[in-house]
């Protein structure tokens, strides 16, 4: 029997002066929130922002709270889950000025601005898509 092995991702709900939601595509057509694997004695939150640095080149992060964690399956082949690693992911909420996107990682090959009801949709992983319809409520534009 295989046993999952789990990982810590963190990563952030940016929004613009406009209110709208940063989404980053990475490896074909799967769409998310910018996220990553936080390095081995990196904090949470600093792996948020570098990982939303290298998806988005977003830099100008302003921190407005924690919105917690979720866990999923990690995205595999045609989009299925991958069973062998869950994914702890820990989420927090962000303000930025700049509007300006440009990629730093090159896994990363398209990244929008989008309302927040065309961001959920967007989404590829149905937790994911759970996660930011659940904090929606919590975001004040």
């Amino acid at each position: 029997m295989n046993v999952a092995k789990y990982t810590n991702s963190a990563g952030g709900v940016v929004l613009n002066k406009n209110g709208e939601i940063l989404v980053v595509r990475q490896r074909n057509n799967v769409w998310s929130l910018p996220k990553g694997h936080v390095k081995l004695g990196e904090q949470s939150l600093l792996a948020a922002k570098r990982e939303i640095f290298e998806e988005s080149g977003v830099s100008q992060l302003a921190l407005i709270k924690n919105l917690g964690k979720y866990k999923r399956f990690k995205i595999g082949l045609y989009d299925k889950d991958d069973k062998s690693e869950i994914k702890v992911i820990n989420m927090y909420l962000f303000t930025t000025e700049e509007e300006k996107l440009n990629p730093v990682d090159d896994e990363h090959e398209e990244t929008l601005w989008l309302d927040k009801s065309d961001a959920v949709e967007k989404l590829t992983h149905e937790k994911d898509k759970e996660f930011l319809s659940m904090i929606l409520n919590e975001i004040k534009t």
